[in-house]
């Protein structure tokens, strides 16, 4: 019966790369044509595969709708929370988790810091959408076009001396945190605040959310809080792996900085 399962369940990622025909399933599977067809047969019964008029099978409308379903009923918060505490209680620094919706960046889950100094930042509250690292990450993944349309409209307010000036510095951090995969807030927002941050993707690559430490440099050094970036992105590769279903990324593939 396992045999039978696990033989059922391979076609499907073969007919993910597009229609085929029963001669293919059967050499990919290795089984004779007739062991071939049954197991089709069973799957389109259960709307997980559909025959289509020149004989080739492709996925079913029902295993998409599934896939949709499920996709929507998880909450990303609810997942992330036990790895934000566990990455708390390994630095004992402020983690956030952000999300983008209606063109605002707002927090969706904070686990304080055990130091006395703490950030004020809420659950619900939007962030400074100019400077925050993790709003950096959610519209660096926005289309170029759709990214270029959001710099041109917002307001770039002087926070510190360095804050984004403008569209164009603003583009460019967007760029920035694009190819690297990371972004940072070193005083851009508060003098005496930085932030590290890294993003959440989902099953097809986008970012769903982007989740960050934050530590005040009476507590951390920029400098001392950025060694933490691999411990950051390695949970966030973890969250993005429970979110997804797909194996996170290995320490050793991701790109830190110099």
């Amino acid at each position: 019966m396992s045999q039978t399962v696990d033989r059922a369940l391979s076609i499907l990622p073969l007919l993910a790369e597009g229609p085929a025909d029963l001669g293919q399933v059967a050499d990919r599977l290795g089984v004779h044509k007739s062991t071939a067809l049954r197991l089709l047969r069973t799957l389109h019964e259960h709307g997980m595969v559909y025959r289509q008029s020149d004989q080739r099978y492709r996925l079913g409308a029902r295993l998409i709708a599934l896939a949709q379903e499920a996709m929507e009923n998880l909450d990303i918060r609810e997942i992330a929370h036990p790895h934000l505490v566990r990455l708390n209680e390994q630095c004992g620094h402020t983690v956030h988790l952000a999300v983008y919706e209606e063109n605002e960046v707002l927090y969706i889950d904070k686990v304080e810091s055990r130091y006395p100094v703490r950030m004020y930042s809420r659950i619900g509250k939007p962030v400074a959408i100019t400077v925050a690292a993790v709003a950096k990450l959610l519209l660096a993944d926005l289309p170029e076009a759709e990214r270029r349309a959001l710099a041109d409209k917002l307001d770039y307010p002087a926070y510190t001396a360095r804050s984004t000036p403008n569209a164009p510095a603003f583009l460019r951090e967007l760029e920035k945190a694009r190819e690297q995969g990371w972004a940072t807030d070193l005083g851009g927002h508060e003098e005496s605040i930085n932030c590290v941050a890294a993003p959440v993707r989902g099953a097809d690559g986008r970012v769903v959310a982007a989740m960050s430490v934050s530590a005040p440099n009476v507590v951390v050094t920029a400098d001392e809080l950025l060694t933490l970036l691999p411990l950051v992105r390695r949970t966030a590769d973890v969250i993005s792996g429970e979110y997804s279903g797909r194996t996170p990324v290995k320490d050793s593939e991701a790109k830190d900085p110099a």
